[in-house]
């Protein structure tokens, strides 16, 4: 990926920059790294970040780890089925958020320690020859034109480096200098507490899941997470400082409210955050996409902003392969800001009132809360209301990349498709996306996917990498039934690929690489809507794809 090219040269080029290697330049480095495009990873710091940071992982999020391979990996560090408690001044538990819903494969909360998860996914990168990172690189400036993206770096003993790409990812951050330069709005409010985040090792108290204590004279949180490590947050009081609160008989006060004994402890460390609630104007300019922190932030009470990051790594990195591979136009990115945006906003919002019942701006809105919640608790649909998570806002996109018209709301189209478990003709049982891979999919209940498309619709979707899929109840796999070239069999293994299909008149679901379901249909109308659907991913045809950046540059 470096060039040995004259004096005016960059001294680096790429299909894709990467600007930041936290977790959402991470994710969207390997996937891209894995189907093949050429990636350079930037990142400031000499080395990926350890401090205290997210302590939840979802099942989303977990399927997106899937999406690129790591996911045997990840778990190892995660705590799955993690149940968060809500407790009034003295002690009541007046929500008990314990989700153990599985639909995409995974549990739906899950504990972490990011920096251990981080790291896997950096390791990831050592797989792909077509990714490079640079550490110890501060961006300086950058400029865009029709073609490309140039950047000047600020290398280690004071020398001066040049990129040229065709794309860059930004992925630097709340304070994103991307961002900034572009001139891009920032909107939104930081909210007038700070907390002090102090994580303890071999973990004093024991006990599993995270409660969130609604104290008004001190708020505060304590998390169980994985290898024996606890979390404390207590909010910051007006006229506190980090440095005060740092000092010995400070901390030692502050862990007297949750712990017996709060000089039998083991720090690991403490940092204290602001939370700010903020969403840019826009996630796209020309060549340049904001993502992660660099796109939206938002308090951490439900634990969504790692988690809405890693869904803008699922959305963006698959349409930026395509549209670098020249398998589709450069509309195909509009999408993403489309598609993303709006939810971004909502889990901000919820993110914002999660707080306000953690700490009410008003007193006597608390004691109005307590009230209300011992009521509610007796009311069997609204604890199922909680212990599912029924209120945090699905990702359902009603334009972008998909057949925008099919259905209307009751329509499974923009919604994340399920993932069971499945029984392959080998006889193993794996789960549906490891069938899939990293790309389309038609899957069709009973019938043959290939069934309703000519030869040249066939062509037009393995030119972008679908896989086609029959599913049958798994009894039916030992009848040897043959299928045509190309078509992977699966047994429904658990009958809720049945069910699913029941729920809707259509046997066929054209999937997305981020397990969106883009299009519906049965056999007789595959063809037509595959066509839609092609449209509106600005597909290209084949004889149209250009060769990567990096491969023409001479």
């Amino acid at each position: 990926m470096t060039t040995n090219s004259p004096v005016h040269s960059p001294d680096y080029t790429a299909d894709v920059v990467v600007l930041g290697a936290g977790p959402v330049g991470l994710a969207i480095a390997n996937y891209l790294g894995q189907v093949g495009v050429q990636v350079l990873q930037i990142e400031k710091l000499d080395q990926l970040i350890d401090y205290p940071r997210a302590i939840g992982i979802d099942d989303e999020s977990l399927r997106t780890v899937q999406a690129i391979g790591l996911v045997d990996e990840v778990l190892p560090h995660t705590t799955p089925w993690h149940a968060m408690r809500f407790l009034t001044p003295g002690g009541r538990c007046f929500a008990d958020i314990q989700p153990m819903t599985d639909e995409f494969g995974w549990s739906r909360r899950n504990a972490f320690i990011q920096p251990q998860v981080d790291a896997v996914l950096h390791r990831g990168l050592a797989r792909f020859a077509n990714v490079k990172t640079l550490f110890s690189r501060d961006l300086v400036e950058f400029q865009q034109d029709e073609e490309g993206v140039s950047l000047r770096l600020n290398a280690p003993q004071d020398r001066m480096e040049t990129v040229r790409a065709r794309y860059l990812v930004a992925c630097d951050g709340g304070n994103s200098l991307v961002r900034r330069t572009l001139g891009v709005s920032f909107e939104g409010k930081t909210a007038p507490n700070q907390w002090i985040v102090i994580d303890v090792a071999n973990d004093p108290l024991g006990t599993p899941n995270v409660y969130l204590c609604c104290d008004p004279v001190r708020p505060y949180v304590s998390a169980a997470l994985p290898h024996g490590v606890r979390r404390f947050e207590f909010m910051v009081m007006p006229g506190e400082t980090e440095e005060e609160l740092g000092k010995p008989e400070n901390l030692r006060q502050l862990l007297a409210k949750v712990l017996p004994d709060p000089d039998r402890v083991e720090l690991i460390r403490r940092r204290v955050y602001t939370h700010n609630a903020r969403l840019a104007g826009q996630f796209r300019v020309k060549r340049v996409l904001l993502a992660g922190d660099a796109a939206h932030i938002m308090p951490v009470w439900q634990g969504q902003g790692y988690n809405s990051g890693m869904r803008d790594a699922s959305n963006l990195a698959w349409k930026l392969a395509l549209v670098v591979k020249g398998l589709a136009g450069e509309a195909l990115l509009d999408t993403y800001e489309q598609e993303r945006r709006d939810h971004a906003k909502a889990m901000i919002d919820l993110s914002v009132l999660a707080g306000h019942v953690l700490a009410p701006p008003r007193r006597w809105q608390g004691a109005l809360r307590d009230g209300i919640s011992w009521l509610l608790n007796y009311l069997p649909p609204v604890k199922r209301y909680f212990l599912e998570m029924r209120f945090k806002p699905m990702p359902r996109y009603a334009k972008g990349a998909l057949v925008a018209e099919q259905g209307g709301k009751a329509s499974p189209v923009g919604r994340m498709f399920i993932q069971p478990k499945v029984r392959t003709e080998a006889g193993d049982t794996v789960l549906l996306d490891d069938v899939i891979g990293s790309s389309f999919a038609i899957i069709a209940w009973g019938s043959d996917p290939l069934w309703g498309l000519s030869s040249a619709q066939v062509e037009a979707w393995r030119a972008l990498g679908t896989r086609f899929i029959q599913v049958l109840p798994d009894v039916q796999l030992k009848a040897g039934c043959k299928v045509p070239e190309g078509v992977i069999r699966v047994g429904d293994s658990s009958g809720r690929l049945k069910e699913w299909f029941g729920r809707y008149p259509a046997s066929i679901v054209l999937l997305r690489p981020d397990r969106f379901v883009a299009g519906v249909a049965i056999p007789q109308t595959l063809g037509q809507v595959g066509d839609q659907l092609l449209r509106a991913l600005a597909a290209i045809p084949q004889a149209r794809q250009q060769a990567p950046l990096a491969s023409r540059v001479a």
